[in-house]
């Protein structure tokens, strides 16, 4: 027997790990544990949505898979009416679903890194091709080198971050307009867009405008801003030619109980959940103050809950472990083309703050 030959060769994904094996692998317990390598949000689930997980009535039926009563929330809270609506286990089953819907075996997607690590593995694990138009040095993007990929490759999809993901910067209006006169589906990942702008990044995100558009696409998650990042629960707008499609491709039941449940709840306490949301957004000018006060860290402005670092004269990997195994801080590094030396700490509580700072000092 011999599996799909485009597999042998693929490269894994490397994923963030949970509490439970950072706490074993540093010998620390795992509230003595500052984690700022995954964009969590360090406050946790509302206690609304803890007594909704503990008061779920039929957690031994198969959940609904149409996701109904959580697309009727996902309209209100959006604006986008349900039918428009498709529920994913976290975004990037919904990042996967896009590509086995459209691409064969060879064919195109673009992407613009330094960005989101999942567009070319989901591209590579559905044999297909990922098309790289890197980023200016400032993180903007190359509008010129896309518009010559799109020519020359005829990619079926575009997947762009905003903000993006590890710099934080969002894409202006008018370049994301151009975008979208580009003869493609344009897929607009928005997971950190509650961190932009004012009321949970409303004024700055284009999913609204899914309706009026035949080649756009928007992707939206709780991992960030809510804290569900362990529930995975996503969703996406998409236009109306493509949800049938998408319908049908997708897993039966593809949100479990707990997820749909949490993510209601969520949506039901908002006002709430924007308290926490503004807590960080207000911890992220002082962490970026204080990281350029750092002589070997050169911060870059960001509009999400995390911050990307240069490291300069100094081992980036090295300054990485050293904050893990001395001072139990772990934060995320880059070391790949248009990221060399690079690490991104996400934006944590005060306190989370004040460990990270004093550790990068003695170091």
């Amino acid at each position: 027997m011999k599996i799909r030959s485009h597999l042998e060769s693929l490269p894994p994904y490397s994923p963030i790990e949970p509490f439970e094996i950072l706490s074993a692998r540093i010998g620390r317990d795992p509230s003595q544990i500052v984690k700022l390598d995954a964009n969590e949000n360090p406050y946790g689930i509302l206690p609304a949505v803890r007594k909704a997980l503990a008061d779920m009535d039929f957690p031994h039926i198969y959940p609904d898979p149409e996701s109904r009563a959580l697309r009727q929330s996902l309209a209100e809270f959006t604006g986008v009416n349900e039918d428009y609506l498709l529920a994913g286990s976290g975004a990037d089953e919904l990042l996967d679903l896009l590509m086995r819907v459209f691409l064969e075996p060879n064919e195109c997607i673009l992407s613009c890194p330094p960005t989101f690590g999942m567009y070319p593995f989901d591209a590579e694990l559905n044999a297909a091709r990922c098309i790289e138009v890197p980023r200016n040095a400032d993180f903007s993007l190359n509008i010129d080198g896309i518009r010559k990929a799109v020519d020359e490759y005829k990619p079926k999809l575009l997947f762009i971050a905003s903000p993006n993901n590890p710099d934080g910067s969002l894409i202006p209006s008018d370049v994301m307009d151009e975008l979208l006169t580009l003869p493609l589906l344009v897929v607009l990942d928005e997971a950190y867009i509650e961190f932009a702008g004012e009321d949970l990044g409303a004024s700055l995100s284009r999913i609204r405008e899914v309706p009026q558009r035949e080649n756009l696409a928007v992707l939206r998650t709780f991992s960030k801003w809510a804290g569900l990042a362990g529930l995975r629960i996503g969703y996406g707008a998409f236009p109306k030619w493509l949800m049938p499609t998408l319908w049908k491709s997708k897993q039966p039941y593809n949100v479990n109980v707990a997820a749909s449940v949490a993510a209601q709840a969520s949506l039901a306490n908002v006002d709430e959940l924007k308290v926490l949301v503004e807590k960080l957004k207000d911890e992220r000018p002082r962490l970026l103050s204080a990281l350029t006060e750092i002589p070997y860290l050169k911060p870059y402005p960001t509009q999400s809950n995390f911050i990307l670092c240069q490291v300069d004269g100094r081992d980036a990997a090295e300054l990485k472990a050293k904050l893990a195994q001395e001072f139990g801080v772990f934060i995320r590094y880059f070391n790949k083309p248009g990221l060399r030396d690079h690490i991104r700490i996400s934006v944590g509580r005060p306190n989370d703050t004040n460990v990270l700072l004093e550790a990068l000092r003695k170091i």
